[in-house]
């Protein structure tokens, strides 16, 4: 027989093992909260902009569609060549930092809106003060080394990373993690009401025989409940003596 389960079984449900999923939910939550402060380490960004000045002869006015590809394409390539191993490499000698470039590169990552000559550079690290190091000295050090390996000088640094006084982490997200934590305890604490009810085999209503039988139920009999009067009767006659409940004779 297929087991199936109607809206309003699972409301029944719900209601029955309502402790066991609250209590499953709050657990996921307090350990969401255990991560947040004790496990998860804060990530702190820091963000330098690059501004690519390309410079064009006093007698162009317009700007053709060909110039336009050729700044969306150096744009590109000066996306790969700031995390690239030549600068990452020089960035850690300067700042002697314990990183390969390639955990560097993991660190950074370079942005720019279309049809915008303004690169992004954001640094994530665990200490604020490190990602705006990091971030600036990633700047500095390629304005100093596209002359050589572009053979053009048309890169400006528009602002620099600063360190806030009260610097705000951006990872983790503790409310995030708590609403899925909730969420996830709240799904797993009604799958385990679920299972339960499932499994269990015991009858416990007059539904339960009808389709375990597949009989319509035609009656049922209520508990018996013996009248206290009879039962305090019982008792005191068996506290009379044997003759006194004699009827008669000797």
């Amino acid at each position: 027989m297929e087991t199936t389960i109607k809206l309003s079984d699972l409301i029944i449900i719900l209601k029955r093992f309502a402790f066991l999923i609250i209590s499953v939910t709050i657990i996921f939550i307090g350990i969401a909260i255990a991560l947040n402060n004790f496990v998860l380490k804060p990530v702190y960004k820091a963000e330098t902009q690059i501004l690519v000045n390309q410079k064009y002869e006093q007698g162009d006015q317009y700007l053709s569609s060909q110039q336009i590809d050729a700044d969306l394409q150096l744009i590109n390539t000066y996306n790969v060549i700031i995390k690239s191993p030549v600068i990452l490499t020089k960035v850690i000698n300067n700042l002697q930092l314990e990183s390969t470039p390639e955990e560097l590169t993991q660190q950074i990552s370079v942005s720019s809106t279309n049809n915008s000559q303004v690169l992004t550079i954001q640094v994530e690290d665990s200490s604020p003060a490190k990602a705006v190091e990091i971030s600036n000295e990633v700047a500095q050090v390629f304005e100093s080394n596209i002359p050589q390996l572009m053979k053009v000088d048309n890169i400006n640094i528009l602002s620099i990373a600063k360190l806030d006084e009260n610097p705000t982490p951006i990872k983790p997200n503790k409310i995030l993690n708590m609403g899925i934590a909730a969420i996830v305890g709240l799904l797993l604490g009604i799958g385990i009401a679920i299972l339960i009810e499932t499994f269990d085999t015991r009858i416990k209503s007059e539904r339960d025989i009808e389709e375990m039988l597949e009989l319509p139920v035609i009656g049922s009999v209520g508990p018996i409940v013996e009248d206290k009067r009879m039962i305090f009767s019982r008792k005191e006659r068996k506290k009379m003596p044997t003759q006194s409940r004699r009827v008669g004779g000797v």
